[in-house]
Formats: structure tokens, C-alpha cells, sequence
């Protein structure tokens, strides 16, 4: 089953350096009152998704994927679909 670790830390900076120290990045989540701590985090931390104050990180309409070993590429929203489509450019010209 899940695991939850808790480890004391001193800085974001030291806690953002043991999250991204792992072969691993398909989720992480952040408990904090604080938005600068919140937004700093989110943006340093090596995960594909990341959830700030609440576990529901992850819906049909939202890409799924990790970083690292957990993964390439996202499945749902708008990124899942991007992934099964070819991209074709036609340029004509018109002649009088």
C-alpha cells in the first residue's frame, strides 16, 4: 500500500533536494500555508504531477505522467490526446 515518509528538514531548498533525489517522479504532494513555499516547491520538484494542500492530483481532464523512471509522455487532457495525433502541414500556392 501507500507509504507516507516524513522527514524533518531545515529549508526548501534541502527538502526539494531530497524529493528529487529518487530514480522516480510520478507524484508528489505539498502541505504548506504559505503560497511563495507552495510555488517554489512545485516549480523546483522533479514530478510529473504535483499536489499542493490536497492528495487529488490527478483527473480525466488533467495530463497524467511522470518524470525520470516513472515514465514519458502524458495520457488525459489535452497533452493524452496530443499523443495519438500526426501533425500535417499543407502550404498551397494558387496560381491566376
Amino acid at each position: 500500500g501507500p507509504v507516507i515518509p516524513l522527514l524533518t528538514f531545515e529549508s526548501e531548498d534541502q527538502v526539494i533536494e531530497m524529493a528529487n533525489d529518487s530514480d522516480f517522479g510520478l507524484a508528489s504532494y505539498v502541505f504548506t500555508k504559505d503560497l511563495r513555499i507552495a510555488e517554489k516547491v512545485s516549480n523546483a520538484l522533479e514530478y510529473g504531477l504535483v499536489a499542493i494542500n490536497n492528495v487529488a492530483v490527478s483527473n480525466s481532464e488533467t495530463p497524467f505522467g511522470g518524470m525520470k523512471f516513472s515514465g514519458l509522455g502524458r495520457e488525459n487532457g489535452k497533452q493524452g490526446v496530443e499523443e495519438f495525433m500526426e501533425t500535417k502541414f499543407v502550404n498551397t500556392g494558387y496560381f491566376k
